[in-house]
Parts: structure tokens; C-alpha cells; sequence
């Protein structure tokens, strides 16, 4: 083994032997899109496909995990929503279908969920947002934690994934930590893992993968797009909060715009009450993702996808991906830990 494979086997060893998998590289939970077929792919590829609950009922999500099962007998895990009205029976199913690691995300978890979680017998990984919330999820027993930043698709928060990493890292050791938000190739990945981490989680870098089940307008948005072009949702006024969402722009994000400022409108005119003014700007993208995700209407859709975006520019298996992945991170270090040219 040269040098520099044996360096990147001591740095992701732990996270490698947490998740039981070749490669320290999780995939992202993406609602719609890491569905059965894609995680299975991530798993058999050598990395840790993770299984996108969302607003699934148990009895659906038993079912996609039965079906994931059999197209692998790899490590997965399966992430579950904790503001889910049944959440403890999605636990509880997760028990009841042996699944090793449980990911609970989309809200701070309670002690109890977590509790609940890790008697299953599985391992209970959670994002932590800040220092504070790292803590306090350590003393509440979790076995993981993912810090993800502002750079990632989706939802997201203030802070970039630099960032995080500097405040977390140096300061949480009793757990592997992994590192999310606009990573999408192998020379981040030991960055990271040299500043600490265990590991890391890639999202919009799957989503051009052949096994993505994602509709084939969906891809090509993705693959035409440029880092500059995925951007957090904007909010008109700060009585009305959104939740920013980082996305692909289009016609969708254009009118949203401008559907906040006439519902703004008919709340100050009278019209309508300010809760049922705020409950109509959060509805207007109900649907949306699976709009454009299956649907593969990318104009009037929610293109969902973190700022590593301008580095898919082709359709591939996953398992090429994983293999791009691992080997620029071994030319990374290669690079880094070669021998110095002597100077005369």
C-alpha cells in the first residue's frame, strides 16, 4: 500500500469503521431522490447510503427499506424527519427492520427520539448546527453527528461549511463527526478529514448518478448549472420568516418573490389574518420537489441543490463517482505528503 493510501486510511478510519463501509463518504438524505435505488448504489459503490423518510407513512417506509435491503446487503442508514407527526412509529419500524444507523435531521431531536432510537439497537446520528447544539446533543446520548453548511441544497442554515467545521472540530472528540455542504470532490474531503473530521456527506453529487431515479430535465438543470446559479430563497419581510431553501433559480423562485409580496398585501390591507398569511407562503412549494424531481417540471418545480452543483457535468454510475472521489483524494495526498525536490 503507498503512502499515500495508507494516509488516507488512518484519517478516515474511524468514520470507516463507524458506518462499516470502504469509504467514509455518506450520501445525503434528498427527499425523492435517495429512494431505494440510489442508496443501494452509494452502498454497493463502497460509500453509506442513506434512505430519504421524509413525509413517508411507516407502513411505506418499511417497504422501501424491504426493497433497499434487497438490493444490498451493505451498511445503510435511513433518515428520518423528527418534526414527523410519527416519528416514534418510523423509529420503531427502523427497529423492526434491523437497520443499523438511524439519522434524525430537519429539527433539533428530542432526548426522548433519541433514546427511542438508539434502543432499536441502532447507531443515531444527528446535524448540529452550532457548538451549543453539538453539546447538547452529545449529552443526549447520539453516536454521530453531521455539521452541514449554508452551502448545501435544500434547507439551510447561516453558517458556511468552512466555518462550522473550525468551531466543531477542534472541539468535539468523543463521536465521529462528518462534514456536509458543498463538497464535491476528493481534495475536500481530506481537507476536512485532515482538520478532524471522520468523514463527509455529499448530496447534489449523486444526483447525475444512472441509478438516480431523478427525471432526465431534473439532471440536465443540474449538469447546464454553475455554483453561482444554486441560491437561498429569498425572504420579503421579516414578519413573514421562510425557512431559506437553496436551490436552482427559475420561474418558480421568481414568482415566490413575488406571491409573498401579494399575500404581504392582503394581510396589511385586512384581508387576511397573519397566520393564515404566513401558513399560504409556506404552502407555495408544497409539492414542488417531487413537481420537479418525477414530475421533471424544472421551470415551475423546486430545484433543490447545493452550491457543489458546478462540479456535475455528466451523467455516471454512482460507483464512477465514488472512484473519482476516492482518487482525487489520493492525489491529494500524494501531492501533499510527497517527497520535496531538493533545490540546488
Amino acid at each position: 500500500m503507498d503512502k499515500a493510501r495508507q494516509r488516507l486510511e488512518h484519517l478516515w478510519r474511524r468514520g470507516r469503521e463507524f458506518l462499516g463501509t470502504e469509504y467514509a463518504i455518506m450520501g445525503g438524505a434528498m427527499s425523492w431522490i435517495s429512494e431505494r435505488r440510489l442508496v443501494a448504489a452509494i452502498s454497493n459503490g463502497g460509500g453509506f447510503g442513506v434512505l430519504a423518510c421524509g413525509s413517508m407513512p411507516p407502513g411505506l417506509l418499511r417497504e422501501e427499506i424491504r426493497a433497499t435491503q434487497e438490493l444490498t446487503v451493505k451498511p445503510f442508514g435511513v433518515n428520518l424527519i423528527t418534526l414527523h407527526p410519527d416519528l416514534d412509529a418510523l423509529i420503531d419500524v427502523c427497529g423492526e427492520m434491523q437497520v443499523g444507523h438511524i439519522v434524525l435531521a430537519g429539527g433539533l431531536p428530542s432526548a426522548a427520539a433519541i433514546k427511542r432510537a438508539k434502543d432499536t439497537g441502532a447507531r443515531v446520528i444527528c446535524f448540529a448546527p452550532a457548538v451549543v447544539l453539538a453539546k447538547k446533543l452529545l449529552r443526549a446520548g447520539v453516536d454521530a453527528l453531521v455539521i452541514e453548511g449554508a452551502e448545501a441544497g435544500g434547507h439551510v442554515g447561516p453558517v458556511a461549511t468552512s466555518v462550522l467545521a473550525q468551531e466543531i472540530l477542534p472541539v468535539v472528540e468523543q463521536v465521529p463527526v462528518f462534514v456536509a455542504g458543498g463538497i464535491g470532490r476528493g481534495e475536500a474531503i481530506v481537507s476536512y478529514l485532515e482538520m478532524g473530521a471522520s468523514g463527509c456527506q455529499l448530496g447534489t453529487r449523486f444526483v447525475c448518478a444512472d441509478e438516480c431515479i431523478a427525471h432526465p430535465n431534473f439532471k440536465k438543470a443540474f449538469i447546464r448549472a454553475a455554483a453561482r446559479d444554486a441560491l437561498p430563497s429569498v425572504q420579503v419581510d421579516p414578519q413573514f420568516p421562510v425557512i431559506p431553501v437553496r436551490a436552482l433559480g427559475n420561474n418558480a423562485t421568481r414568482r415566490f418573490i413575488l406571491f409573498q409580496m401579494e399575500v404581504i398585501s392582503r394581510f396589511k390591507s385586512g384581508e387576511i389574518e397573519q397566520k393564515d398569511a404566513q401558513l399560504e407562503i409556506e404552502h407555495f412549494w408544497a409539492g414542488a420537489l417531487k413537481r420537479a424531481v418525477i414530475d421533471g417540471d424544472v421551470e415551475n418545480g423546486s430545484l433543490m441543490a447545493g452550491q457543489s452543483v458546478g462540479m456535475v457535468t455528466r451523467e455516471q454510475p454512482t460507483a464512477d463517482i465514488l472512484r473519482e472521489l476516492l482518487d482525487q483524494a489520493l492525489a491529494a495526498l500524494a501531492d501533499r505528503h510527497g517527497p520535496i525536490p531538493v533545490q540546488v
